[in-house]
């Protein structure tokens, strides 16, 4: 390759520290330069910043490797190299990586030589062979273009520091999970959403609290208050608009 490795960037996400260290170390004694998330919603911060390949874990707990891979390629329009390295070695959970947007698949347990090699083989094809599938900087910013954007993908929606899992019912703040109450998860989930769309307090009660007898609009106001503060700055951006309702402004 023209390039140096040290001009190769590449994130590993797994959510056992070990194996981490092991990659991260053994890629930067090859030359590359490795940082590390211990989870998927962890890595859909870091990859703001561009990087040139992911080794990633298919098992993880909240949103998975194969989930993360769907939503880069499919939300984000991401072409960013992935190399899949999970405990599933069955054929079809080969093929399921590949379907997802892999470019390859290692089973674990792994030889570390074996990693080094597979983590050429795709930077060589990817950067030389065809180096405009693989833009690492356009990656990087239809992430955050995304993110900024307030956009829903999938199951997840994510905005700058703010990460909420629909399915999971789970709410990061910096990397930190935040607990909440089913019915301030409730508000958040369904303004995340509908982001920027405006909910009167009829709305919001009748999508949170159905058909429950004796609730007052009041309660909307306090639940949200409760729900601002817990989630700390990201609580403003839920916005009252006078004589209208409320809204996830982003």
């Amino acid at each position: 390759m023209e390039n140096k490795l040290e001009k190769f960037r590449i994130l590993v996400v797994d959510d056992e520290e070990d194996i981490c260290e092991i990659l991260k170390y053994n890629l930067q004694q090859a030359g590359y330069v490795v940082d590390a998330a211990s989870s998927s919603e962890e890595a859909l911060f870091k990859i703001k910043n561009p990087y040139h390949l992911l080794l990633l874990d298919i098992m993880m707990d909240g949103i998975s490797g194969l989930k993360l891979a769907q939503l880069l390629r499919e939300e984000y329009g991401s072409n960013v190299p992935i190399i899949f390295i999970s405990a599933l070695d069955t054929e079809a959970d080969i093929l399921s990586g590949f379907n997802r947007g892999g470019d390859d698949y290692i089973p674990k347990p792994f030889s570390v030589k074996e990693v080094l090699a597979r983590v050429n083989a795709v930077l060589t094809r990817c950067y030389s062979n065809n180096p405009d599938n693989c833009k690492v900087e356009d990656s990087a910013e239809k992430v955050e273009k995304v993110e900024r954007s307030g956009e829903s993908g999938g199951d997840v929606f994510s905005h700058k520091n703010l990460v909420i899992e629909f399915d999971n019912k789970r709410v990061f703040v910096d990397d930190v999970e935040v607990v909440l109450t089913k019915k301030e998860n409730e508000i958040l989930i369904l303004m995340a959403k509908n982001p920027n769309k405006i909910f009167s307090r009829e709305d919001i009660l009748a999508h949170v609290w159905k058909e429950e007898s004796f609730v007052l609009d009041r309660t909307v106001d306090v639940h949200i208050a409760r729900l601002r503060k817990k989630i700390g700055k990201c609580g403003d951006w839920i916005v009252n608009r006078s004589g209208y309702g409320y809204s996830l402004h982003v």
